[in-house]
């Protein structure tokens, strides 16, 4: 393959692609070409085309980073998952194409549509000190709040089998799905960091001692919240995003992310949750409506939670050098400490 284009240099490198893949563009020109402030686990460009033939609220381009976060990382998984759940009620963006063989580009990466006139709540800053989220008053967060509930029901409720998700198990760390997601993050929190913190092990082993069969297998998104939903601007859901860490497993999971996530982004950095904001119990009680399903295993999910999210922070805190003066694994230990304190 090709060596890796330099970030400077991709657009001029994809443009001439562009004008081959997408009809009516064969004179286009890319423009307002810009990297987006989402995450790192996967490098993220918008971008329009100027010259078309075909109005379109913009593209995205996506490419693996320098250095992956995940160690079983897939760009093709995404892809797949996204192209998948298009057919459902779910606003997934509309996948254009992918390329993850040899190419100019020097790495795998894919183009898909841009969702116009919506916007995530934010990451960082925490949505409840800014964006969307904190600008809305306090029947609009609770509308946001749901429709993030909401959506992630609708995820469990689909079929994996008739989506042809399968490929998302983890046989080889397992036979069972619980203890798959277990063994999966034995094994990358390892990966991520040559040392762990106490409290990491003490969490790893009471995951395995207490590895229980879920009722219900269903379609994991791994990254639900908030933030990886494109809200118009009347607060209703124009698109759901980000499924690089989905699986197949229990769906408790995605539910203990968003509350993980959120008391991250409240309680734990000293602030309350803006008022509108639903509480912990009404919302697994909203959830358990929507799914009919009991919630029973919780705190496992949310140490499970607390672990997952420490393996890309782990990785960028050992091998990236980012987080040198404070830990930014810090709120993910805490938890542990707390949730693990009398059991």
């Amino acid at each position: 393959m090709a060596e890796r284009v330099a970030p400077e240099d991709l657009a001029d490198a994809l443009e001439p692609i562009v004008q081959q893949r997408i009809p009516g563009a064969q004179d286009a020109k890319i423009v307002n070409w810009k990297r987006t402030e989402r995450g790192f686990s996967t490098e993220t460009y918008l971008f329009d085309l100027e010259g078309a033939e075909h109005e379109s609220a913009g593209y995205v381009f996506r490419r693996p980073p320098e250095v992956s976060l995940f160690p079983d990382y897939d760009l093709r998984r995404q892809f797949l998952v996204t192209e998948r759940l298009a057919p459902t009620a779910l606003p997934v963006p509309a996948v254009r194409w992918i390329d993850a063989g040899d190419n100019p580009l020097g790495t795998p990466y894919y183009v898909m549509d841009r969702i116009g006139n919506a916007e995530a709540p934010s990451d960082f800053p925490s949505y409840h000190t800014a964006g969307n989220y904190f600008d809305a008053d306090e029947q609009g967060r609770a509308r946001m709040w749901w429709e993030c509930v909401e959506t992630m029901a609708r995820v469990h409720l689909l079929d994996p089998d008739e989506l042809r998700l399968g490929f998302l198990a983890m046989p080889k760390f397992g036979d069972k799905p619980v203890e798959q997601i277990v063994n999966y993050l034995d094994w990358a929190v390892r990966w991520a960091a040559p040392e762990l913190p106490p409290v990491m092990d003490r969490a790893l082993a009471w995951l395995r001692e207490n590895v229980y069969e879920p009722e219900h297998v269903t379609l994991v998104w791994g990254d639900a919240r908030m933030s990886n939903i494109l809200y118009t601007p009347d607060l209703s859901v124009a698109g759901v995003l980000d499924w690089e860490m989905a699986y197949v497993g229990d769906h408790e999971a995605d539910l203990a992310w968003v509350l993980f996530l959120d008391w991250a982004c409240s309680e734990y950095e000293g602030h309350p949750s803006l008022p509108g904001t639903p509480t912990r119990e009404e919302t697994v009680a909203r959830y358990e409506e929507l799914t009919g399903w009991k919630v029973q295993n919780l705190r496992y999910n949310e140490v499970l939670a607390a672990v997952l999210l420490s393996v890309p922070l782990l990785r960028l805190s050992t091998h990236l050098q980012l987080g040198e003066n404070v830990s930014i694994t810090g709120f993910c230990m805490h938890r542990l400490e707390q949730l693990l304190a009398d059991v």
